[in-house]
């Protein structure tokens, strides 16, 4: 079984204040269907009120990221057993959330 990371920046979710109680109610029920599914790994959001910071390779921590890896919004790993029923959750995480799901596979590590 391959892990799967479906996940989404913050700006593409775009709902109104009232309908935001029924898109994380909506969210939340794909959520325990996959769990219910045995395929649910681990997922959540980004807290962005906390900034990141760069840890260098000689241990030192300094603010900010690398260029152009600003990562918010709010993410999802699922372990499934091909690309299809990957595409098919992802399907069903952005039809819940409104808005479209990047769709990225882990690589294999057998140490993992």
């Amino acid at each position: 079984m391959t892990k799967y990371l479906i996940s989404f920046p913050s700006e593409a979710m775009v709902v109104s204040d009232e309908e935001l109680p029924t898109v994380a109610a909506d969210a939340r029920a794909v959520i325990e269907e996959a769990k219910a599914a045995g395929v649910y790994v681990f997922g959540g959001g980004i807290n962005e009120d906390v900034d990141p910071v760069l840890v260098a390779a000689d241990g030192s921590v300094s603010a900010g990221t690398y260029p152009g890896s600003e990562l918010t919004g709010g993410f999802t790993v699922l372990e499934l057993p091909d690309r299809a029923a990957a595409e098919e959750w992802a399907r069903k995480i952005a039809v819940a959330c409104r808005c479209s799901q990047e769709l990225r596979e882990f690589g294999f590590d057998p140490h993992s």
